[in-house]
């Protein structure tokens, strides 16, 4: 959950603030401890604004504290110079809050202070209501969850592991673009880094990894295109990732692959795939974005959603549609996470219904692609794209579907069966996905997640083109 400020205003006179001081404090009382219950930490200003001083000198306070969102609490009339000069010293993103009440003209106060913000340029956002209003609290919630997506952004740094993959202008972004309007750097590392650091990873390790995925998996060796030998390659790709990671304090990243490493090594699918994973042989740990062929705006897009949500973000290329059922076929390679087999924080339970397959005619070089079907479920999908050089996200609900055995094992058939498999139905006409979507790439984390990404939209000065069948 989020970090957030609280700063109430008062009026600027002693006589007036020493009758409503009380009133003041009790509706504070109630506002914190909704938002707490609620899970979010609240970091409360020593007292309401009523003097100029007070208003410079407390909205230092909250700035110090380092909150995702600073909510100025409105249950009084409260002169608005007090808003400004509050503000002039914050940072974080503005939530003007407002009580309804008859005698108390709190509203009053938010317009006033909201008006002179406008003046000025200054963004803000406006709610009113009872602060024990759980509708309002939850509004309140979905601004400072955003808020702490966009400020827990700035200041990372993306891991790019190899160049443009096979002539993807969509996997390439400018990374001054990235450090002006994001606040993410870039690194670049070579590809050998993967293959140097693999082939020296620790064996006692990589066998510890092959005999966990063997007892837990479904292995399906054939002696050329998946053996023990290149298992283990492929799990020292990922020890590699985690040591650069460690090493180079990466946040996020991708791994371009292809054609290179698929062609050569091995391909990346079993590094992808538990990267993205809260788990791996050793234990929990909190899932790390790595997108496949590289993808910039796919893991920036991964990043945010997973910093909003705290679970894997699946990436998936959007390889078919199917008319005759309106749904679609979300597939690429070994890149969905296995939680996603299951959605259970219990690896076993996942690992039940996944198959390491011997890849595909694609990648010569070999190694296991990590095949399952997504659990069922509603997903919010998204992806960052870019129109004539300007950041967009690109917004829609959906919703993941199982079917029997029978159709399932069709359906696969149809693309590649050998690969993951996420079949969405999806709240918008395939005329108009195909018309408009922006790149082959698309991204997804359970539930109804769209208001969130709307407000980190109005944060980041990202345009919002949302898809539905309305």
């Amino acid at each position: 959950m989020a970090r957030i400020g609280v700063i109430n205003i008062s009026d600027g006179r002693d006589y007036v603030h020493g009758g409503i001081a009380d009133f003041i404090r009790a509706n504070e009382d109630k506002l914190v401890a909704s938002l707490e219950r609620a899970g979010h930490e609240v970091v409360r200003a020593g007292a309401p604004v009523s003097a100029n001083n007070l208003a410079t000198a407390l909205a230092r306070e909250i700035e110090a504290a380092r909150v995702d969102l600073t909510v100025l609490h409105y249950c009084v009339w409260a002169f608005p110079h007090f808003t400004m000069l509050a503000a002039g010293q914050l940072t974080s993103p503005l939530l003007l809050l407002a009580n309804l009440d008859p005698v108390q003209p709190g509203m009053v106060g938010m317009l006033a202070a909201g008006g002179a913000l406008d003046q000025i340029g200054r963004a803000h956002t406006r709610l009113w209501g009872d602060p024990e209003d759980t509708t309002l609290i939850q509004q309140i919630g979905v601004r400072a969850s955003a808020a702490h997506a966009v400020a827990a952004l700035r200041g990372q740094t993306f891991g790019r592991i190899g160049g443009r993959p096979m002539g993807m202008n969509t996997a390439v972004a400018n990374t001054d673009q990235w450090q002006k309007q994001f606040g993410v750097d870039v690194e670049e590392i070579d590809q050998w880094e993967i293959v140097r650091r693999a082939e020296r990873a620790d064996q006692t390790e990589k066998t510890k990894a092959r005999q966990w995925l063997e007892q837990h998996a479904n292995v399906h060796y054939d002696g050329k295109k998946l053996t023990e030998e290149l298992l283990e390659r492929q799990i020292g790709s990922y020890l590699a990732m985690r040591e650069l990671i460690d090493e180079w304090h990466l946040d996020f990243t991708g791994i371009k692959g292809q054609p290179e490493l698929t062609q050569y090594f091995a391909t990346m699918d079993i590094a992808e795939a538990f990267l993205n994973d809260p788990y791996d042989w050793n234990g929990p740990k909190e899932p790390h974005v790595c997108a496949t062929e590289a993808d910039m705006d796919g893991a920036l897009t991964m990043q945010i959603m997973k910093h909003l949500t705290g679970t894997p973000v699946l990436f998936a290329d959007v390889r078919h549609y199917h008319g005759d059922r309106d749904i679609w076929d979300l597939c690429n390679s070994g890149q969905h996470a296995t939680w996603y087999a299951a959605r259970s924080d219990d690896p076993a339970e996942n690992l039940a219904k996944v198959h390491l397959y011997p890849e595909v005619f694609f990648f010569p070089a070999g190694g296991a692609s990590v095949q399952h079907v997504a659990a069922p479920g509603e997903m919010t999908l998204a992806r960052l794209t870019r129109n004539d050089g300007k950041y967009r996200l690109q917004l829609m609900l959906g919703e993941f579907e199982n079917y029997d055995e029978a159709t399932t094992e069709a359906l696969m058939k149809m693309s590649t069966p050998e690969w993951p498999h996420a079949f969405a139905r999806l709240d918008a006409p395939a005329e108009v996905f195909l018309s408009r979507f922006g790149a082959n790439h698309i991204h997804a984390v359970p539930g109804d997640r769209r208001a969130e990404l709307r407000a980190v939209c109005d944060l980041l000065d990202v345009t919002l083109d949302e898809f539905t069948r309305g």
